[in-house]
């Protein structure tokens, strides 16, 4: 009963998953009208000679030297090594926070064991572990991603352990009293509950591992695009500078934007979302 019940909600969201993707909503377009008003006024203000060129480059010097950089495939280079660094980051640390959420979110015992770490954890400033990273990992490609994942390791555990404590107990009563199994609650009830903290959390670790990249790139970096920033800044080169600035800005963008893509397709059976939508 329950496994037809998951294959149906899924297979349902898969197709509204598709159809999303061919209808574009009235509020797609005026959601990025501000930020093309600002880019024209920065470019007016620097025509006009309000900004020093020298101190904040142009967006049509910006673009010039992206168009440069990326047929030389200086763009391409780092900007390949730097996506390697954040997916590899990411993908650790969306593991890491599913187990850890589920260990503490099933489990009074796993609470106790886990719960504390990760709190002091998260409250440790990033920069203050670099040098211990760089002891422990060298100064390679290892504490680049370790950095990356220990950043986004946290959103997703403690959103998903919201989610999983926040299952009604009278669901869960109800479910009991059907005869299932703890597994088959785990997979038909507590996860499928859980899983709109989870994307949330998948949201906010999307971001963080694109803040953490910054940071790791900086550790004797010889390639990505944190790495051509900091040559830039010898030069001078606030083009460049400013150019690595809208690349983490897009990646930050679009995948947000793929987030909410899957969004769309695995909640698409919940009341208040399909209104969301329509709205």
């Amino acid at each position: 009963m329950s496994g037809s019940l998951v294959r149906t909600t899924f297979a349902v969201a898969a197709r509204g998953g598709v159809r999303s993707l061919w209808r574009i909503r009235p509020g797609v377009l005026t959601r990025y009208a501000s930020p093309f008003v600002l880019v024209l006024l920065w470019q007016a203000a620097c025509s006009a000679g309000l900004l020093s060129s020298r101190l904040m480059a142009s967006p049509a010097q910006i673009m010039a030297t992206g168009w440069s950089l990326t047929r030389d495939g200086t763009l391409q280079t780092n900007l390949a090594v730097s996506l390697m660094r954040a997916g590899c980051g990411l993908a650790i640390g969306v593991f890491a926070g599913v187990s850890l959420g589920l260990v503490a979110g099933l489990s009074r015992v796993g609470e106790d064991i886990v719960d504390a770490p990760m709190q002091i954890l998260r409250t440790l400033p990033t920069l203050a572990l670099v040098p211990l990273f760089i002891l422990w990992f060298g100064i390679g490609e290892p504490p680049k991603v370790a950095l990356v994942a220990l950043g986004s390791s946290f959103p997703i555990y403690l959103n998903l352990y919201k989610g999983i404590r926040s299952i009604d107990p009278r669901l869960l009563e109800m479910v009991r009293t059907l005869g299932l199994s703890r597994g088959q609650t785990i997979r038909d009830v507590i996860l499928p509950g859980a899983l709109p903290d989870l994307l949330v959390g998948l949201r906010f670790a999307v971001g963080i591992s694109w803040l953490m990249l910054v940071v790791a790139e900086q550790i004797n970096a010889e390639s990505g695009i944190g790495h051509m920033m900091m040559d830039a800044e010898d030069f001078l080169r606030t083009d460049i500078i400013l150019l690595g600035l809208v690349i983490y800005g897009l990646l930050g963008l679009v995948s947000d934007q793929i987030v909410r893509f899957l969004e769309s397709m695995l909640l698409v059976w919940r009341p208040s979302h399909r209104v969301a939508r329509a709205g």
